[in-house]
């Protein structure tokens, strides 16, 4: 069974960097089968797609925020990482990490609440 969990901090500063980690159990971010990506739903709002990363480690971001993030991964830890620079409030959202699989991301992670204020 594959499991995803979010982790990083719950508050962020406006202009500071959001930083979370996904730590994945059951499956293995190298594996050909599959994709990691991050998604996140601000308040009142729908999921909006931010990022992903393949097996072999080349990531896509979305176009509207590509500027401002970056995913990375370390595989001695199976864990894959977000960070969104220069935050403003509107980047408050609860974020979640998912596992890509054949056009759609099939397990996702609890998610974690990152509220961006002063």
């Amino acid at each position: 069974q594959v499991q995803l969990q979010e982790s990083g901090p719950g508050l962020v500063k406006p202009s500071q960097t959001l930083s979370l980690t996904c730590t994945v159990s059951g499956g293995s971010l190298t594996a050909s089968c599959c994709a990691w990506g991050w998604i996140r739903q601000p308040p009142g709002k729908g999921l909006e797609w931010l990022g992903v990363m393949y097996n072999d480690g080349n990531a896509y971001y979305s176009p509207s925020l590509k500027s401002r993030t970056t995913i990375t991964r370390d595989t001695s830890k199976n864990q894959f990482s977000l960070q969104l620079s220069s935050v403003p409030p509107d980047d408050t959202a609860v974020y979640y990490c998912a596992r890509g699989n054949d056009l759609t991301y099939d397990y996702w992670g609890p998610g974690t609440q990152v509220t961006v204020s002063s």
